[in-house]
């Protein structure tokens, strides 16, 4: 089985393969592409139109358009998506003039990764405390084992029983409990 390019590496378990699968789907999506290489690019037309930053937001992956929607069209908002809260956060982005900047994210990960990659060194080791929370609808779930790996200075690791991708939004109390609970071994 290939991922892009690269062989997929043996002796995954199954939760790494589905993992691996999932992030290899989302990596192939547009936006996610254009984002990683051009965010400049996409980013003169998110502060050009509010509508069209707002459909890039809603568009971002199945599960999220899916509660969004639930909020729109159905009325039933899913956890913290209420009507009112998904034009507020839209609205921030719009105000702040942050899509670009957010945008840039995803081409300053893609750029460390090529430079790693090019130089056949790991990026550097991250020796901050890390806290990581998995949620049951985010685009993939990371493994412990790959957190492990990349965050050796691993505090906490938990699996949520609800949220996604933007878990903040969709679950604030929750989002809060878990930044407590991860960073409380720090106090």
């Amino acid at each position: 089985m290939l991922l892009g390019r690269a062989p997929v590496p043996p002796g995954l378990t199954d939760a790494e393969r589905a993992a691996l699968a999932a992030f290899g789907a989302q990596a192939r999506k547009g936006y996610n592409a254009e984002q990683s290489q051009a965010p400049q690019t996409i980013g003169y037309s998110l502060t050009d139109s509010p509508a069209g930053l707002a459909a890039w937001m809603l568009d971002h992956d199945a599960d999220s358009y899916q509660k969004i929607s639930r909020a729109f069209v159905d009325g039933h908002p899913v956890g913290g998506l209420t009507q009112d809260r998904i034009l507020d956060n839209i609205t921030l982005y719009w105000l702040t003039n942050t899509a670009t900047s957010a945008a840039r994210m995803y081409w300053e990960g893609a750029r460390s990764t090529a430079a790693a990659a090019a130089s056949g060194h790991a990026p550097p080791e991250v020796s901050l405390p890390v806290a990581f929370t998995v949620f049951p609808d985010e685009i993939f779930q990371a493994p412990r084992s790959w957190t492990e790996k990349v965050y050796p200075n691993l505090v906490y690791f938990h699996q949520a029983d609800r949220g996604g991708h933007f878990a903040a939004w969709e679950e604030p109390a929750l989002f809060t409990e878990e930044l407590r609970a991860g960073f409380r071994s720090l106090r």
